[in-house]
């Protein structure tokens, strides 16, 4: 059986045949195609039996069929190493999705490796949407204050038309009901952040280096 390290040499050579737009594969390609070296790479990224059906479609246009055979043995391949319990950490801490391709006997660690992966995910996430949802809101509260002057020089501006005047006071009064919004908004995120941190913190802690 050739080894782990040649496969992934050899798939250097096809991925962008093998992962690119299936529909634009030509004779050529499909004719040259690697078959077991495809599956390996399929099966090592994760990927669903759909990428095998989406070959097949395309290269059924050039009257090449697909070798099975050696694609479930190059999936088979790819996906022992795909199906490793840290590599179902990295998997859910990046917050990819998975979709069942595990076998069944590897498929309970690796599961709750990636159920662990992405509870980190969750709460690093939490945690870092709430610091941009306040940068965001106080960037907003900057363009409303800006607005609010403009709009307070037409109101108290003498070459201002009573319509001109009554948008403006129409546009402040608006604009100032959201500028409140945003501000209470802040406070509640700017509140919830330290448990966002210690939780997160407390996560990571009880997680150690058992996937690291």
């Amino acid at each position: 059986m050739r080894s782990i390290a040649l496969y992934r040499a050899a798939i250097m050579s096809v991925a962008a045949v093998a992962l690119a737009g299936c529909a634009s594969i030509g004779k050529d390609e499909c004719l040259a195609m690697d078959w077991r070296t495809v599956g390996y790479e399929d099966g090592a990224t994760g990927q669903g039996v759909h990428s095998l059906a989406q070959r097949r479609k395309a290269c059924a246009k050039h009257g090449v069929v697909p070798d099975l055979d050696a694609y479930r043995l190059g999936r088979d391949e790819g996906l022992r190493e795909y199906c490793r319990a840290d590599n179902g950490f990295r998997v859910g801490a990046s917050g990819r999705g998975y979709g069942g391709v595990c076998p069944e006997h590897l498929a309970a660690d690796f599961t709750a490796a990636y159920e662990a992966g992405r509870t980190l995910w969750r709460l690093e996430s939490r945690l870092s949407d709430a610091i941009n949802g306040i940068a965001a809101r106080r960037a907003e509260i900057v363009r409303i204050d800006e607005v609010l002057v403009s709009s307070g020089l037409i109101i108290m501006g003498e070459s201002s038309t009573a319509e001109e005047r009554a948008q403006a006071l129409l546009s402040s009064k608006n604009l100032t009901e959201r500028r409140g919004l945003l501000v209470v908004e802040i406070d509640a995120l700017e509140r919830a952040i330290p448990g966002y941190e210690d939780e997160l913190a407390a996560y990571r802690e009880q997680l150690g280096y058992h996937y690291r």
